[in-house]
């Protein structure tokens, strides 16, 4: 019995072989169907998904077969890798050169007919084969020939998948690694960073106030500058913080509140002045939700609507609904606006409306981000309207935790 050679690829095809992960490991029902599907369309007993490795084949499939793997001397996929591009079609393989002398034909269901198609990667490796064998020699006909090639197919092609959700899930686990490296980062940034920005501003109101009248006009104004810088890094830094905060905060941790007592909460809080008009929802909806992510998701709306109205009296109103699924809010202002050309963006991080607030200050894209991922925890989505010119409304909603 001669034994199988080495495929010219042999190394890379063990590679690739590895990188799919899937010898050793349990049945798959998606491969379990082909196999079915073979051993009928073929009419035989026997249907196999082998994987050969370097000593052994495995069978990743099995219809009508208790044994899970042979040595790889004796294997008949061996041989079938060898020819990348062919079906191997042995009729009977006591009267065929490779095989006669083979321990599988004499064995307790002999391995006398068999036809295998080389399962290959995208760059030609043959990992294994799709075979089906029967103890009394057969032929299969040009339709059976055909369909077992489709059906060899779509085991490459799960087999693609599988290596494209690993890659995927070696990405996530990466991601994963950087965002707690930033969260960290950010965290550091705020607790190091905070107090020397502190003592920043106030050693300027120091300076100011002992030393106003010995500085002249441009002197006055660079304090000033340095102190108003200070107040914009220090938010900055909170709101970097929040962002990476949000991703913790999710639909699990539930409470029962009423959404107007929560805003009121919230407008106490801002200390909104009077100049203001706040309409509250006309009805006061019970909420069973995580009060914390939507206290968060209002205060970044609200300061939003307090940063950017410049009109003689500000508006801001409140609306909501719910439904069997979904509780539905909006918040509506009649400030700046937001211009159309800006509106798909404002969710991502680090993108601006290029407006600046009543302070001349401009945004630094990280308060709506963190608004969007605050929504996305809270199994919802948020939406943006505006006409450029004078007023935003946000929609988000909040899917229910059905009981």
């Amino acid at each position: 019995m001669p034994i199988p050679s080495y495929p010219k690829n042999e190394s890379q095809r063990l590679v690739e072989l590895e990188q799919l992960q899937l010898l050793d490991n349990a049945s798959d029902p998606n491969f379990d169907t082909i196999t079915r599907l073979a051993a009928s369309i073929c009419n035989v007993p026997v249907a196999l998904i082998s994987l050969v490795s370097e000593n052994k084949q495995w069978f990743k499939s099995k219809i009508g077969w208790d044994i899970c793997e042979t040595d790889r001397e004796v294997s008949f996929c061996a041989h079938a890798i060898l020819h990348p591009e062919n079906i191997t079609h042995v009729p009977d393989s006591r009267l065929d050169e490779r095989f006669k002398d083979n321990p599988l034909i004499s064995a307790e269901f002999p391995v006398i007919f068999y036809a295998g198609v080389p399962l290959l990667t995208p760059t030609g490796e043959a990992l294994g084969t799709l075979c089906v064998i029967d103890k009394v020699p057969r032929e299969l006909n040009q339709i059976q020939l055909n369909s077992l090639k489709d059906l060899a197919t779509q085991v490459e092609n799960l087999f693609e998948l599988r290596r494209n959700n690993i890659r995927l899930v070696e990405i996530e686990k990466l991601l994963n690694a950087k965002n707690e490296q930033l969260k960290t980062f950010a965290g550091v940034i705020s607790h190091d960073m905070k107090m020397p920005l502190a003592n920043m501003i106030i050693t300027t109101d120091i300076l100011k106030a002992k030393y106003a009248s010995q500085f002249d006009d441009q002197g006055n104004e660079y304090l000033a500058y340095l102190k108003q810088s200070s107040f914009s890094l220090s938010d900055y830094i909170d709101n970097l913080l929040s962002y990476y905060e949000s991703e913790d905060l999710t639909i699990q941790n539930l409470e029962f509140f009423e959404l107007n007592h929560l805003i009121e909460d919230l407008i106490d809080l801002l200390n909104i002045s009077d100049d203001y008009i706040i309409n509250l929802p006309e009805k006061n909806l019970e909420l069973q939700t995580n009060r914390s992510a939507v206290s968060q998701i209002l205060i970044n709306l609200i300061t939003n609507s307090l940063k950017y109205n410049d009109k003689e009296t500000g508006l801001i109103e409140f609306k909501c609904t719910e439904d069997h699924a979904f509780y539905y809010i909006q918040v509506r202002d009649n400030g700046k606006g937001i211009s159309k050309d800006k509106q798909d963006s404002i969710f991502e991080l680090f993108s601006t409306a290029s407006q600046t607030d009543n302070k001349g200050r401009k945004g630094n894209g990280i308060g709506l981000s963190t608004v969007r991922n605050l929504v996305k925890s809270l199994g919802g989505i948020i939406t943006v309207n505006s006409d450029g010119i004078s007023g935003t409304t946000f929609d988000f909603t909040i899917k229910k935790v059905l009981s």
